[in-house]
């Protein structure tokens, strides 16, 4: 039976790019980062609260991920916060912008996107 999610596997574009942006902007912190020469490629396992949850790999010549029009396949990344209006203005202290804030119809909730460096759409839902 399934457990839970173990992580989430991100192919980037620009391997120290989207490490700055998933660690210093987003504060997700380094488990472990290897390079491994035969295939030209970085690992880099990053934590949330303790927990295991993104795997950032570079690989030479990846090609773009279609993200408009929204293409069959994993749709976002998303994340809770407890603060969404607090969170955006952290965020923009840092450069990084954010589609106009909307509500959940059937929660209630607020929440919006921002993207990373490869333009794969992060949502940030208020807890």
């Amino acid at each position: 039976m399934i457990n839970s999610i173990h992580h989430i596997a991100i192919i980037c574009s620009d391997y120290e790019k989207s490490k700055a942006f998933y660690t210093d902007v987003l504060g997700l912190k380094v488990i472990r980062e290897t390079y491994r020469e035969e295939r030209q490629s970085y690992k880099l396992d990053l934590e949330l609260n303790g927990q295991y949850v993104i795997e950032l790999f570079s690989f030479p010549d990846s090609p773009k991920r279609i993200s408009r029009p929204e293409a069959t396949g994993l749709r976002h990344l998303a994340f809770e916060v407890d603060n969404l209006e607090e969170t955006l203005a952290d965020l923009r202290t840092k450069n990084v912008a954010a589609e106009p804030v909307r509500v959940d119809e059937l929660t209630n909730k607020s929440f919006t996107f921002i993207f990373d460096p490869d333009n794969l759409p992060i949502e940030l839902y208020e807890k």
